[in-house]
């Protein structure tokens, strides 16, 4: 649950990060009833000790894939290795809990059980589709997906004293259906025409002089009350450019603000415009440079 929550805002491909954000909600709910259960049992609740230092190392090892461009190394741990890991645990732990004394606990272990071989389920798919354009990343997952069942070995499971195998696959295959409710729909992708409306003549134009770095041509779209601030922000841009895109567009009453990616060898530059309607045509009034990237 930990893991998964932190990892969220580091994850930028939107099938994984959506995929992290409705599992950790399951996981918080398998903890909440695990720290409800244990004082029931005359163990100590909301208390968590580690079976040993090796599944410490465990866990470290697996963060440290919160790294820039890991997303491959969290799904291939979480997924392919730690869920099915706990539903092979919780599945021994069910075949012997008494039945006449454990009730509470055998629904408890059930329940996680679906939940976590349907959260694996569903892993395995993004990560599937991760890794289909570039072996090279299928590689890193079979190569961290070693990594971590070394540790867990090492580790003897989660709780130290695991017989191997320490995974083991599904007795039952997930249902196809409920695998598919984890997989959350991503939002359509953006869309510059319909977003830009009448706009979006204009600024195409617009993007084309400065692809050219033709400071006349920029000069006739801005609009009279622009500051002399906006006329050298344009100057200053390390104009060719190879690539411009519309990355984001945002309606302000009549106004638009437009976030434009500019691209040449020498780096990157994104533009922030306030654009205005007026009896000339669109203007702008205001832009600010809000990142620039050097090149290699």
């Amino acid at each position: 649950m930990r893991v998964l929550g932190g990892w969220i805002a580091l994850t930028p491909e939107l099938p994984a990060k959506l995929l992290f954000g409705r599992h950790v909600w399951d996981c918080a709910q398998h903890a909440d009833l695990w720290g409800r259960r244990l004082p029931e049992l005359r163990a100590l609740g909301q208390q968590s000790e580690p079976a040993g230092p090796a599944v410490v190392r465990l866990l470290d090892l697996i963060e440290t894939a919160e790294a820039a461009g890991r997303t491959v190394e969290r799904i291939t741990a979480i997924y392919r290795v730690l869920k099915p890991h706990l539903a092979t645990v919780y599945e021994r732990h069910l075949a012997v809990a008494n039945p006449v004394y454990e009730p509470p606990t055998r629904r408890i272990l059930a329940r996680a059980i679906v939940e976590e071989r349907r959260h694996a389920a569903a892993g395995a798919i993004v990560l599937e589709r991760l890794i289909a354009a570039d072996r090279t990343l299928a590689d890193r997952a079979d190569t961290w997906e070693r990594r971590v069942l070394d540790a867990l070995a090492a580790a003897r499971g989660v709780t130290g004293d695991v017989e191997t195998p320490l995974v083991t696959p599904p007795g039952t295959p997930p249902d196809p259906v409920e695998v598919a409710g984890d997989l959350v729909p991503a939002p359509p992708p953006f869309d510059p025409a319909a977003a830009l409306g009448e706009l979006a003549a204009p600024l195409d134009a617009h993007r084309r002089a400065l692809e050219r770095g033709d400071t006349e041509a920029l000069r006739t779209t801005l609009a009279p009350e622009a500051g002399p601030d906006v006329a050298s922000a344009y100057a200053g841009l390390p104009g060719p450019f190879a690539r411009t895109e519309v990355v984001g567009c945002a309606r302000i009453g009549r106004q638009r603000v437009v976030k434009l990616w500019l691209d040449n060898p020498r780096g990157r530059v994104v533009l922030q415009e306030r654009w205005l309607p007026s009896a000339a045509g669109w203007r702008i009034v205001a832009v600010e440079v809000t990142r620039a990237e050097p090149g290699p």
